[in-house]
C-alpha cells in the first residue's frame, strides 16, 4: 500500500520556521505498532494520522516514542493539508481524537484557528530539583501539562539551557517556561524529553494552559504569543470560558508517499 504523506511547518509563515509535523492520510487504521514505526522513522516532534469517516476526520498523533493525548501544531498541519491539498470546503473542519474528543479548525483569511479545550493551572512549590534541571530558579511554579514555570522576561527564557538528563528525572511529563513578552503578550518554551523531544519548536497544546493563565494575569482575552525555540513560532490566541482559540499560519515543506 501507499500512504500520501506531507510535511508542514505549523505556526509559521515561511519554511524552516515553526514546528514541522508529518501528516499521513489513511484509508483505514493500521496496527498501532506500524503507526509508531512510521512516526519514529519520520523523527519529527509529531506525526498525525487521519482517517476520513462519517463527515469528519479521525485523528491521532505520535511522537518518535509514543502516542499522545493532544497536539496543536500537527492538527493545524492536518487542516492545512486538507484545505490546501485535498480541496476541503466549508467554514470549518471537524476532527475527532479518541483521547481529546472533538476539535475544530476554522480558516480565517490565511490563518487557521484551532478550537481547543481550555485547561487550568494550579500553583505549587518551586523545587530545587526543578531549578537545577532548568539551570535557573523561576519566580513561580504551577502544575499544568507537567510544570509551568514563570520567569520575569523573554531574555531569561531565551537564556535557559536546561540539563536534559535532569529534566527526564523530574516527576512530570514536561516543563513549560513562560514570561511576559516585550513585543508580544507572552513568550514560552517547552521541554519534553520523556516523549523523545528535548525541546518542542512550537506547541499548540501548551497554550490550552498558557492562554487562560496570561488572560487572567494581563486582563485581556485576545493575546499574541511567541514561542522562543530555535525555529520560533507565532500564535494568535483568544481566551473563552471553556475553550481557547489558537491561530497560526502553515507552510507545506514537502509532499510524497510512504
Amino acid at each position: 500500500m501507499k500512504i500520501p504523506y506531507f510535511e508542514v511547518a505549523a505556526f509559521a509563515s515561511r519554511p524552516f520556521a515553526g514546528n514541522p509535523a508529518g501528516v499521513c492520510l489513511l484509508d483505514r487504521w493500521l496496527p498501532d505498532a506500524l503507526l509508531q514505526s512510521i512516526a519514529t522513522e519520520n523523527n519529527l516532534a509529531e506525526t498525525a494520522f487521519l482517517v476520513a469517516r462519517d463527515g469528519l476526520h479521525e485523528l491521532r498523533w505520535f511522537t518518535p516514542t509514543n502516542e499522545i493525548d493532544l497536539c496543536g501544531h500537527a492538527t493545524l498541519a492536518s487542516a492545512h493539508v486538507l484545505f490546501r491539498h485535498r480541496g476541503a470546503k466549508g467554514a470549518a473542519l471537524l476532527f475527532h481524537s479518541p483521547r481529546a474528543g472533538e476539535l475544530g479548525v476554522v480558516p480565517e483569511g490565511d490563518r487557521l484557528v484551532l478550537d481547543f479545550p481550555a485547561r487550568e493551572t494550579e500553583p505549587c512549590e518551586v523545587t530545587s530539583q526543578l531549578s537545577a534541571a532548568l539551570g535557573a530558579e523561576p519566580l513561580e511554579l504551577h502544575e499544568a501539562r507537567g510544570y509551568l514555570a514563570i520567569f520575569r522576561s523573554p531574555a531569561e527564557i531565551r537564556a535557559l539551557k536546561p540539563d536534559i538528563t535532569k529534566l527526564k528525572a523530574l516527576p512530570t511529563e514536561g516543563v513549560i517556561v513562560s514570561a511576559p513578552g516585550d513585543d508580544c503578550d507572552f513568550v514560552s518554551r517547552f521541554f519534553v524529553p520523556k516523549h523523545g523531544i528535548d525541546e518542542d519548536s512550537v506547541t499548540g497544546s501548551t497554550h490550552c494552559y498558557l492562554i487562560p493563565f496570561w488572560a487572567e494575569r494581563l486582563g485581556k482575552q485576545t493575546l499574541f504569543a511567541r514561542q522562543l525555540s530555535r525555529r520560533g513560532g507565532e500564535l494568535f490566541c483568544e481566551n473563552g470560558k471553556e475553550r481557547v482559540r489558537i491561530g497560526g499560519y502553515a507552510v507545506t515543506y514537502l509532499t510524497g508517499e510512504i
